[in-house]
């Protein structure tokens, strides 16, 4: 019996994915790869598979990094493969955050782990030697690049062979990260699965108004009239998922809450509850939106929608899996129309709701008219547009156009920078308290 058919009966599979289809009867197993493919779609076994066929158990040094944005997902990895590694006699190793940094007397043949955490071992403490890697898989690149890590990556890459091979997964590739990708992959083979964005037939999308309510207020008005088996609800920041959490443990809701504002213990915590399917209620920030892969989920709740719409993919496919009927349901307020507007033109066919006595009740189609909050770069274009010069000048058309294409830049930016400059202090706050935790 070969590698692959003793990893197919010991995982059970009767059934590969196209991912793993188009992984592995690649005829060369060695060239640079980039999968794109939604959540959901089997992507992890599509690279573990073909690592674990390569990887020579008697060699005592390591032969695969995996990459991952998040300790959430680093650890559902190391947890969703371990017993497979032992049953083919190799050693893995878990390197995140918060955790203990001795590697032990042997190297592991596999690690799984962070950027940042990976980094300071190998070149900062240099007590986990990564340059003996054949193999990198950068798992949610999109993801990995949105939290500012791929300066992590490529110190770590710098710092390999040149021939190594590079397997880069993700849902999206954005386009600022080609850059990298022209970097470091040679001549790479694009697999790209198409699922329409994976909004499932067996998912029910339904909007909810707040109206005058804030998120949290009717979210526990929807709460009662929803019977679960798990139920996972999106808040938008750390801030709303801890607030939202509290509410709902005043309210006696028994729950997990998990995001970047918990401590490295907690986020451990909660990551082994909601693996062990003991709480029917998961409070989480999109940092866990690609994190969490459960089965019984049959609820999502969106407290609103992220301003990155690719996030409520993600939300919204963590439930109708494996075939199975699933509920995602979003809280919305006026200010959310575009949002709502984008996302039925990209496919998504809404349910238009609202709880009255505890009963749901049908609202008139969602494209009646909502009304829509005023926007502030809206309101510039149209003084450009509209603007009472007197003389038309020649090609007033296009310096129309160039002023309106500087305004949307310039706005452009300053969401970019604000968005770093959040991810600096979330970052910054997350090393102070690791500190604090190693001082202990």
């Amino acid at each position: 019996m070969d590698k692959l058919q003793e990893i197919m009966e010991y995982e059970h599979f009767k059934k590969l994915t196209p991912i793993q289809e188009a992984m592995l009867s690649r005829k060369n197993k060695n060239r640079d790869f980039i999968g794109i493919s939604s959540t959901g779609s089997g992507k992890s076994h599509a690279f573990f598979i073909p690592i674990i066929e390569k990887i020579d158990p008697n060699k005592e040094e390591v032969q695969a990094i995996i990459s991952t944005p998040t300790r959430e997902l680093a650890y559902q990895l190391y947890d969703r493969f371990k017993d497979l590694c032992e049953h083919f006699g190799i050693r893995m190793k878990l390197v995140t955050g918060g955790m203990d940094k001795s590697i032990g007397s042997t190297a592991p043949q596999i690690v799984v782990g962070t950027p940042g955490r990976m980094r300071d071992l190998f070149l900062d403490e240099k007590n986990l030697r990564l340059d003996t890697a054949k193999t990198v898989v950068i798992d949610e690149a999109d993801m990995t690049m949105e939290f500012g890590f791929l300066e992590d990556i490529d110190q770590i890459l710098s710092k390999l062979d040149e021939n190594v091979q590079v397997m880069v997964f993700s849902a999206t590739i954005p386009q600022n990260l080609e850059p990298f990708l022209k970097k470091y992959l040679h001549n790479p083979e694009i697999v790209r699965i198409d699922q329409d964005e994976d909004y499932q037939a067996n998912v029910e999308n339904v909007l909810v108004p707040c109206k005058h309510k804030s998120y949290v207020d009717k979210l526990l008005e929807v709460l009662p009239a929803i019977n679960p088996y798990v139920c996972l609800i999106f808040c938008n920041t750390t801030q709303e998922a801890a607030q939202t959490a509290k509410r709902m443990r005043e309210e006696g809701y028994d729950l997990v809450e998990l995001h970047s504002g918990l401590e490295s213990r907690q986020r451990s915590q909660a990551i082994r509850q909601i693996q062990s399917q003991k709480k029917s209620y998961i409070v989480a920030s999109d940092i866990a939106s690609r994190g969490i892969d459960l089965e019984g989920i049959t609820h999502v709740i969106s407290c609103g929608f992220p301003r990155d719409l690719k996030f409520y993919v993600h939300r919204s496919g963590r439930t109708g899996r494996a075939d199975r009927d699933g509920v995602c349901i979003a809280l919305y307020k006026p200010e959310d129309k575009r949002s709502i507007d984008l996302l039925i033109k990209k496919g998504i066919v809404f349910e238009h709701k609202d709880i009255r006595n505890g009963q749901w009740i049908t609202l008139k189609p969602i494209d009646a008219k909502l009304p829509r909050k005023a926007d502030p770069l809206q309101k510039e274009i149209s003084k450009i547009v509209h603007s009472k010069n007197k003389k038309i000048k020649p090609n007033y058309k296009k310096k129309q156009k160039q002023e309106i294409d500087k305004l949307r830049r310039k706005k452009k930016r300053e969401i970019i920078q604000k968005d770093i400059q959040r991810q600096k202090k979330e970052r910054a706050k997350e090393k102070q308290r690791a500190k604090r935790t190693q001082s202990r």
